[in-house]
């Protein structure tokens, strides 16, 4: 099997420019699919649940659903190490090395690391032409629990740094290759990885299905159409079922109240201040300090204009700079301590936006990107409310000396299953959880009837991309000793985790 060009101009439909948002075509929107003509595909705007689906069963006639088996050697592709410098460049150069150091602990941390080289790859692969808002970085290590504005949990995706609208293919990839390399990584044969990759999208293909025969304003409210307290149930996770009790308990105390109380100090004057821990948590200058300070003006103003009134009641004490995950390292990220007038904490995360790295592979593969000039705070936020049922509350962004950064509550419950410290029997189970949720958020801002009916009820999708999993794990772990062979010969500077 050969690859297919993406061909060049054409139009959106006027039905989707007529809801177009913020450069992002809504509910029935599509891409150029990979036929040689290069024409858009344009969506039946009929409101019945079959005009959408019947259009997804034509799709399959253009971009067969064993195509997405395909992954192509493209002489274009970077080298491995170009890949990783570029993906380095205007980061902070002395926690690059702390970065390098994270991406080489295994194939799967590398495949953490690299979705920019993983989204040159995927934009030359078959798409079916139909668009949702992406997570970006969809793998297997991006979903967890974290409270809501009533501190219950939430289980959904949890990373949204590159998040943008593009193909709901791209995400989905992403998962079942990265559930591949961690059952490699936590050493389960070959048969269980393909297992889970394959349970991966063949849940995500059910979800959908599901999604579809409900009610618009339903399945919108998919808080209630899958509940999280239904996903083990619906998803067959039961495997997990004492993992998610678990990583629940550890969550609930991961406030931050608890990060501030073991990582702050009283003052002679009354107040409080951040204790240094470097490399991962750092003293500013008074000047770095007080910038980030006053950026909160302008944040207030990203809120909804109903918790102005609690904001306001919360006063800056300190900020430190904190080194952030593997993706994000060497990004500028600082935490803003604020206590009420009872000296009640609230912590907030200032992380720095950059732009996202799919951007250029989204263009490269003839998508309708919007118009670049808009807050790259304001497209994670906004992303992120797009695909999660519920979001943090305090969400929104500012500017810090010229660049952009979203602000958020830090450590909001926050919790997350390891998914290379699962057994190998917990391993399909996690890959069925983490499908239902990633079709849950792209059902969103695509039609679910859209992406089912091309889906299909048979699981020749499911195989497809299983062997694609397999594949790229493959080409995954090629470009993971590249990295290694790069330190060994001093090319990259490397540190080991902290």
């Amino acid at each position: 099997m050969s690859a297919v060009e993406v061909g060049e101009g054409g139009q959106l439909s006027s039905f989707a420019r007529e809801f177009t948002v913020d450069g992002f075509a809504g509910e029935g929107s599509a891409l150029p699919g990979r036929e040689p003509a290069g024409q858009w595909a344009e969506v039946d705007p009929a409101l019945s649940t079959e005009g959408p689906k019947r259009h997804g069963k034509l799709l399959r006639e253009r971009v067969p659903l064993e195509s997405h088996a395909l992954l192509v050697s493209s002489a274009a592709r970077p080298e491995v190490v170009a890949a990783v410098e570029a993906a380095n460049a205007g980061r902070l150069p002395q926690l690059v090395p702390l970065r390098v150091g994270r991406m080489a602990a295994s194939p799967f941390a590398f495949l953490r690391g690299s979705a920019g080289l993983m989204a040159h790859d995927l934009a030359t692969t078959p798409v079916s032409g139909v668009a949702a808002q992406l997570c970006g970085d969809a793998h297997a290590a991006n979903f967890g629990l974290y409270g809501d504005a009533r501190g219950r949990l939430a289980l959904d995706l949890n990373d949204f740094d590159e998040t943008v609208p593009g193909p709901w293919e791209w995400d989905l990839k992403r998962l079942v290759a990265s559930l591949v390399l961690a059952g490699r990584q936590l050493g389960a044969d070959e048969p269980a990885c393909r297992r889970a990759a394959f349970d991966a999208a063949a849940t995500y293909r059910r979800t959908m299905r599901r999604l579809a025969k409900l009610p618009a304003l339903d399945a919108w409210n998919a808080w209630d159409a899958i509940a999280d307290h239904q996903l083990v149930e619906f998803a067959g996770a039961h495997e997990l079922s004492e993992v998610l009790a678990a990583v629940s308990a550890k969550a609930l105390r991961n406030t931050g109240a608890k990060f501030a109380a073991r990582s702050t100090v009283r003052t002679e004057d009354g107040g409080w201040r951040f204790t240094p821990a470097p490399p991962i948590l750092s003293e500013l200058t008074d000047r770095q300090a007080r910038l980030i300070a006053d950026s909160l003006a302008s944040y207030r103003h990203t809120v909804p204009a109903e918790l102005h009134p609690l904001l306001a009641r919360f006063r800056v004490q300190d900020v430190a700079f904190r080194v952030v995950g593997t993706g994000s390292v060497g990004t500028r990220s600082y935490v803003v301590l604020l206590t009420d007038r009872r000296g009640g904490p609230l912590v907030l995360q200032v992380k720095e936006a950059r732009p996202s790295v799919l951007l250029p592979h989204l263009v490269r593969a003839g998508f309708p990107v919007p118009a670049e000039g808009g807050h790259e705070g304001r497209r994670v936020v906004l992303g992120q409310k797009r695909m999660q049922v519920v979001s943090d509350l305090l969400m929104g962004w500012t500017t810090v000396a010229g660049l952009p950064y979203q602000v958020r509550q830090f450590r909001n419950r926050k919790g997350s299953v390891d998914p290379v410290a699962l057994t190998p029997d917990q391993l399909d189970d996690y890959g069925r959880l983490t499908g239902a949720l990633l079709a849950r958020a792209h059902a969103h801002t695509a039609d679910a009837a859209l992406i089912a009916g091309y889906c299909g009820k048979d699981d020749r999708l499911d195989e497809a991309l299983a062997a694609f999993a397999v594949a790229y794990a493959d080409r995954s772990e090629a470009d993971h000793a590249a990295l290694l062979a790069a330190i060994r010969s001093g090319r990259l500077a490397a540190e080991p985790p902290a």
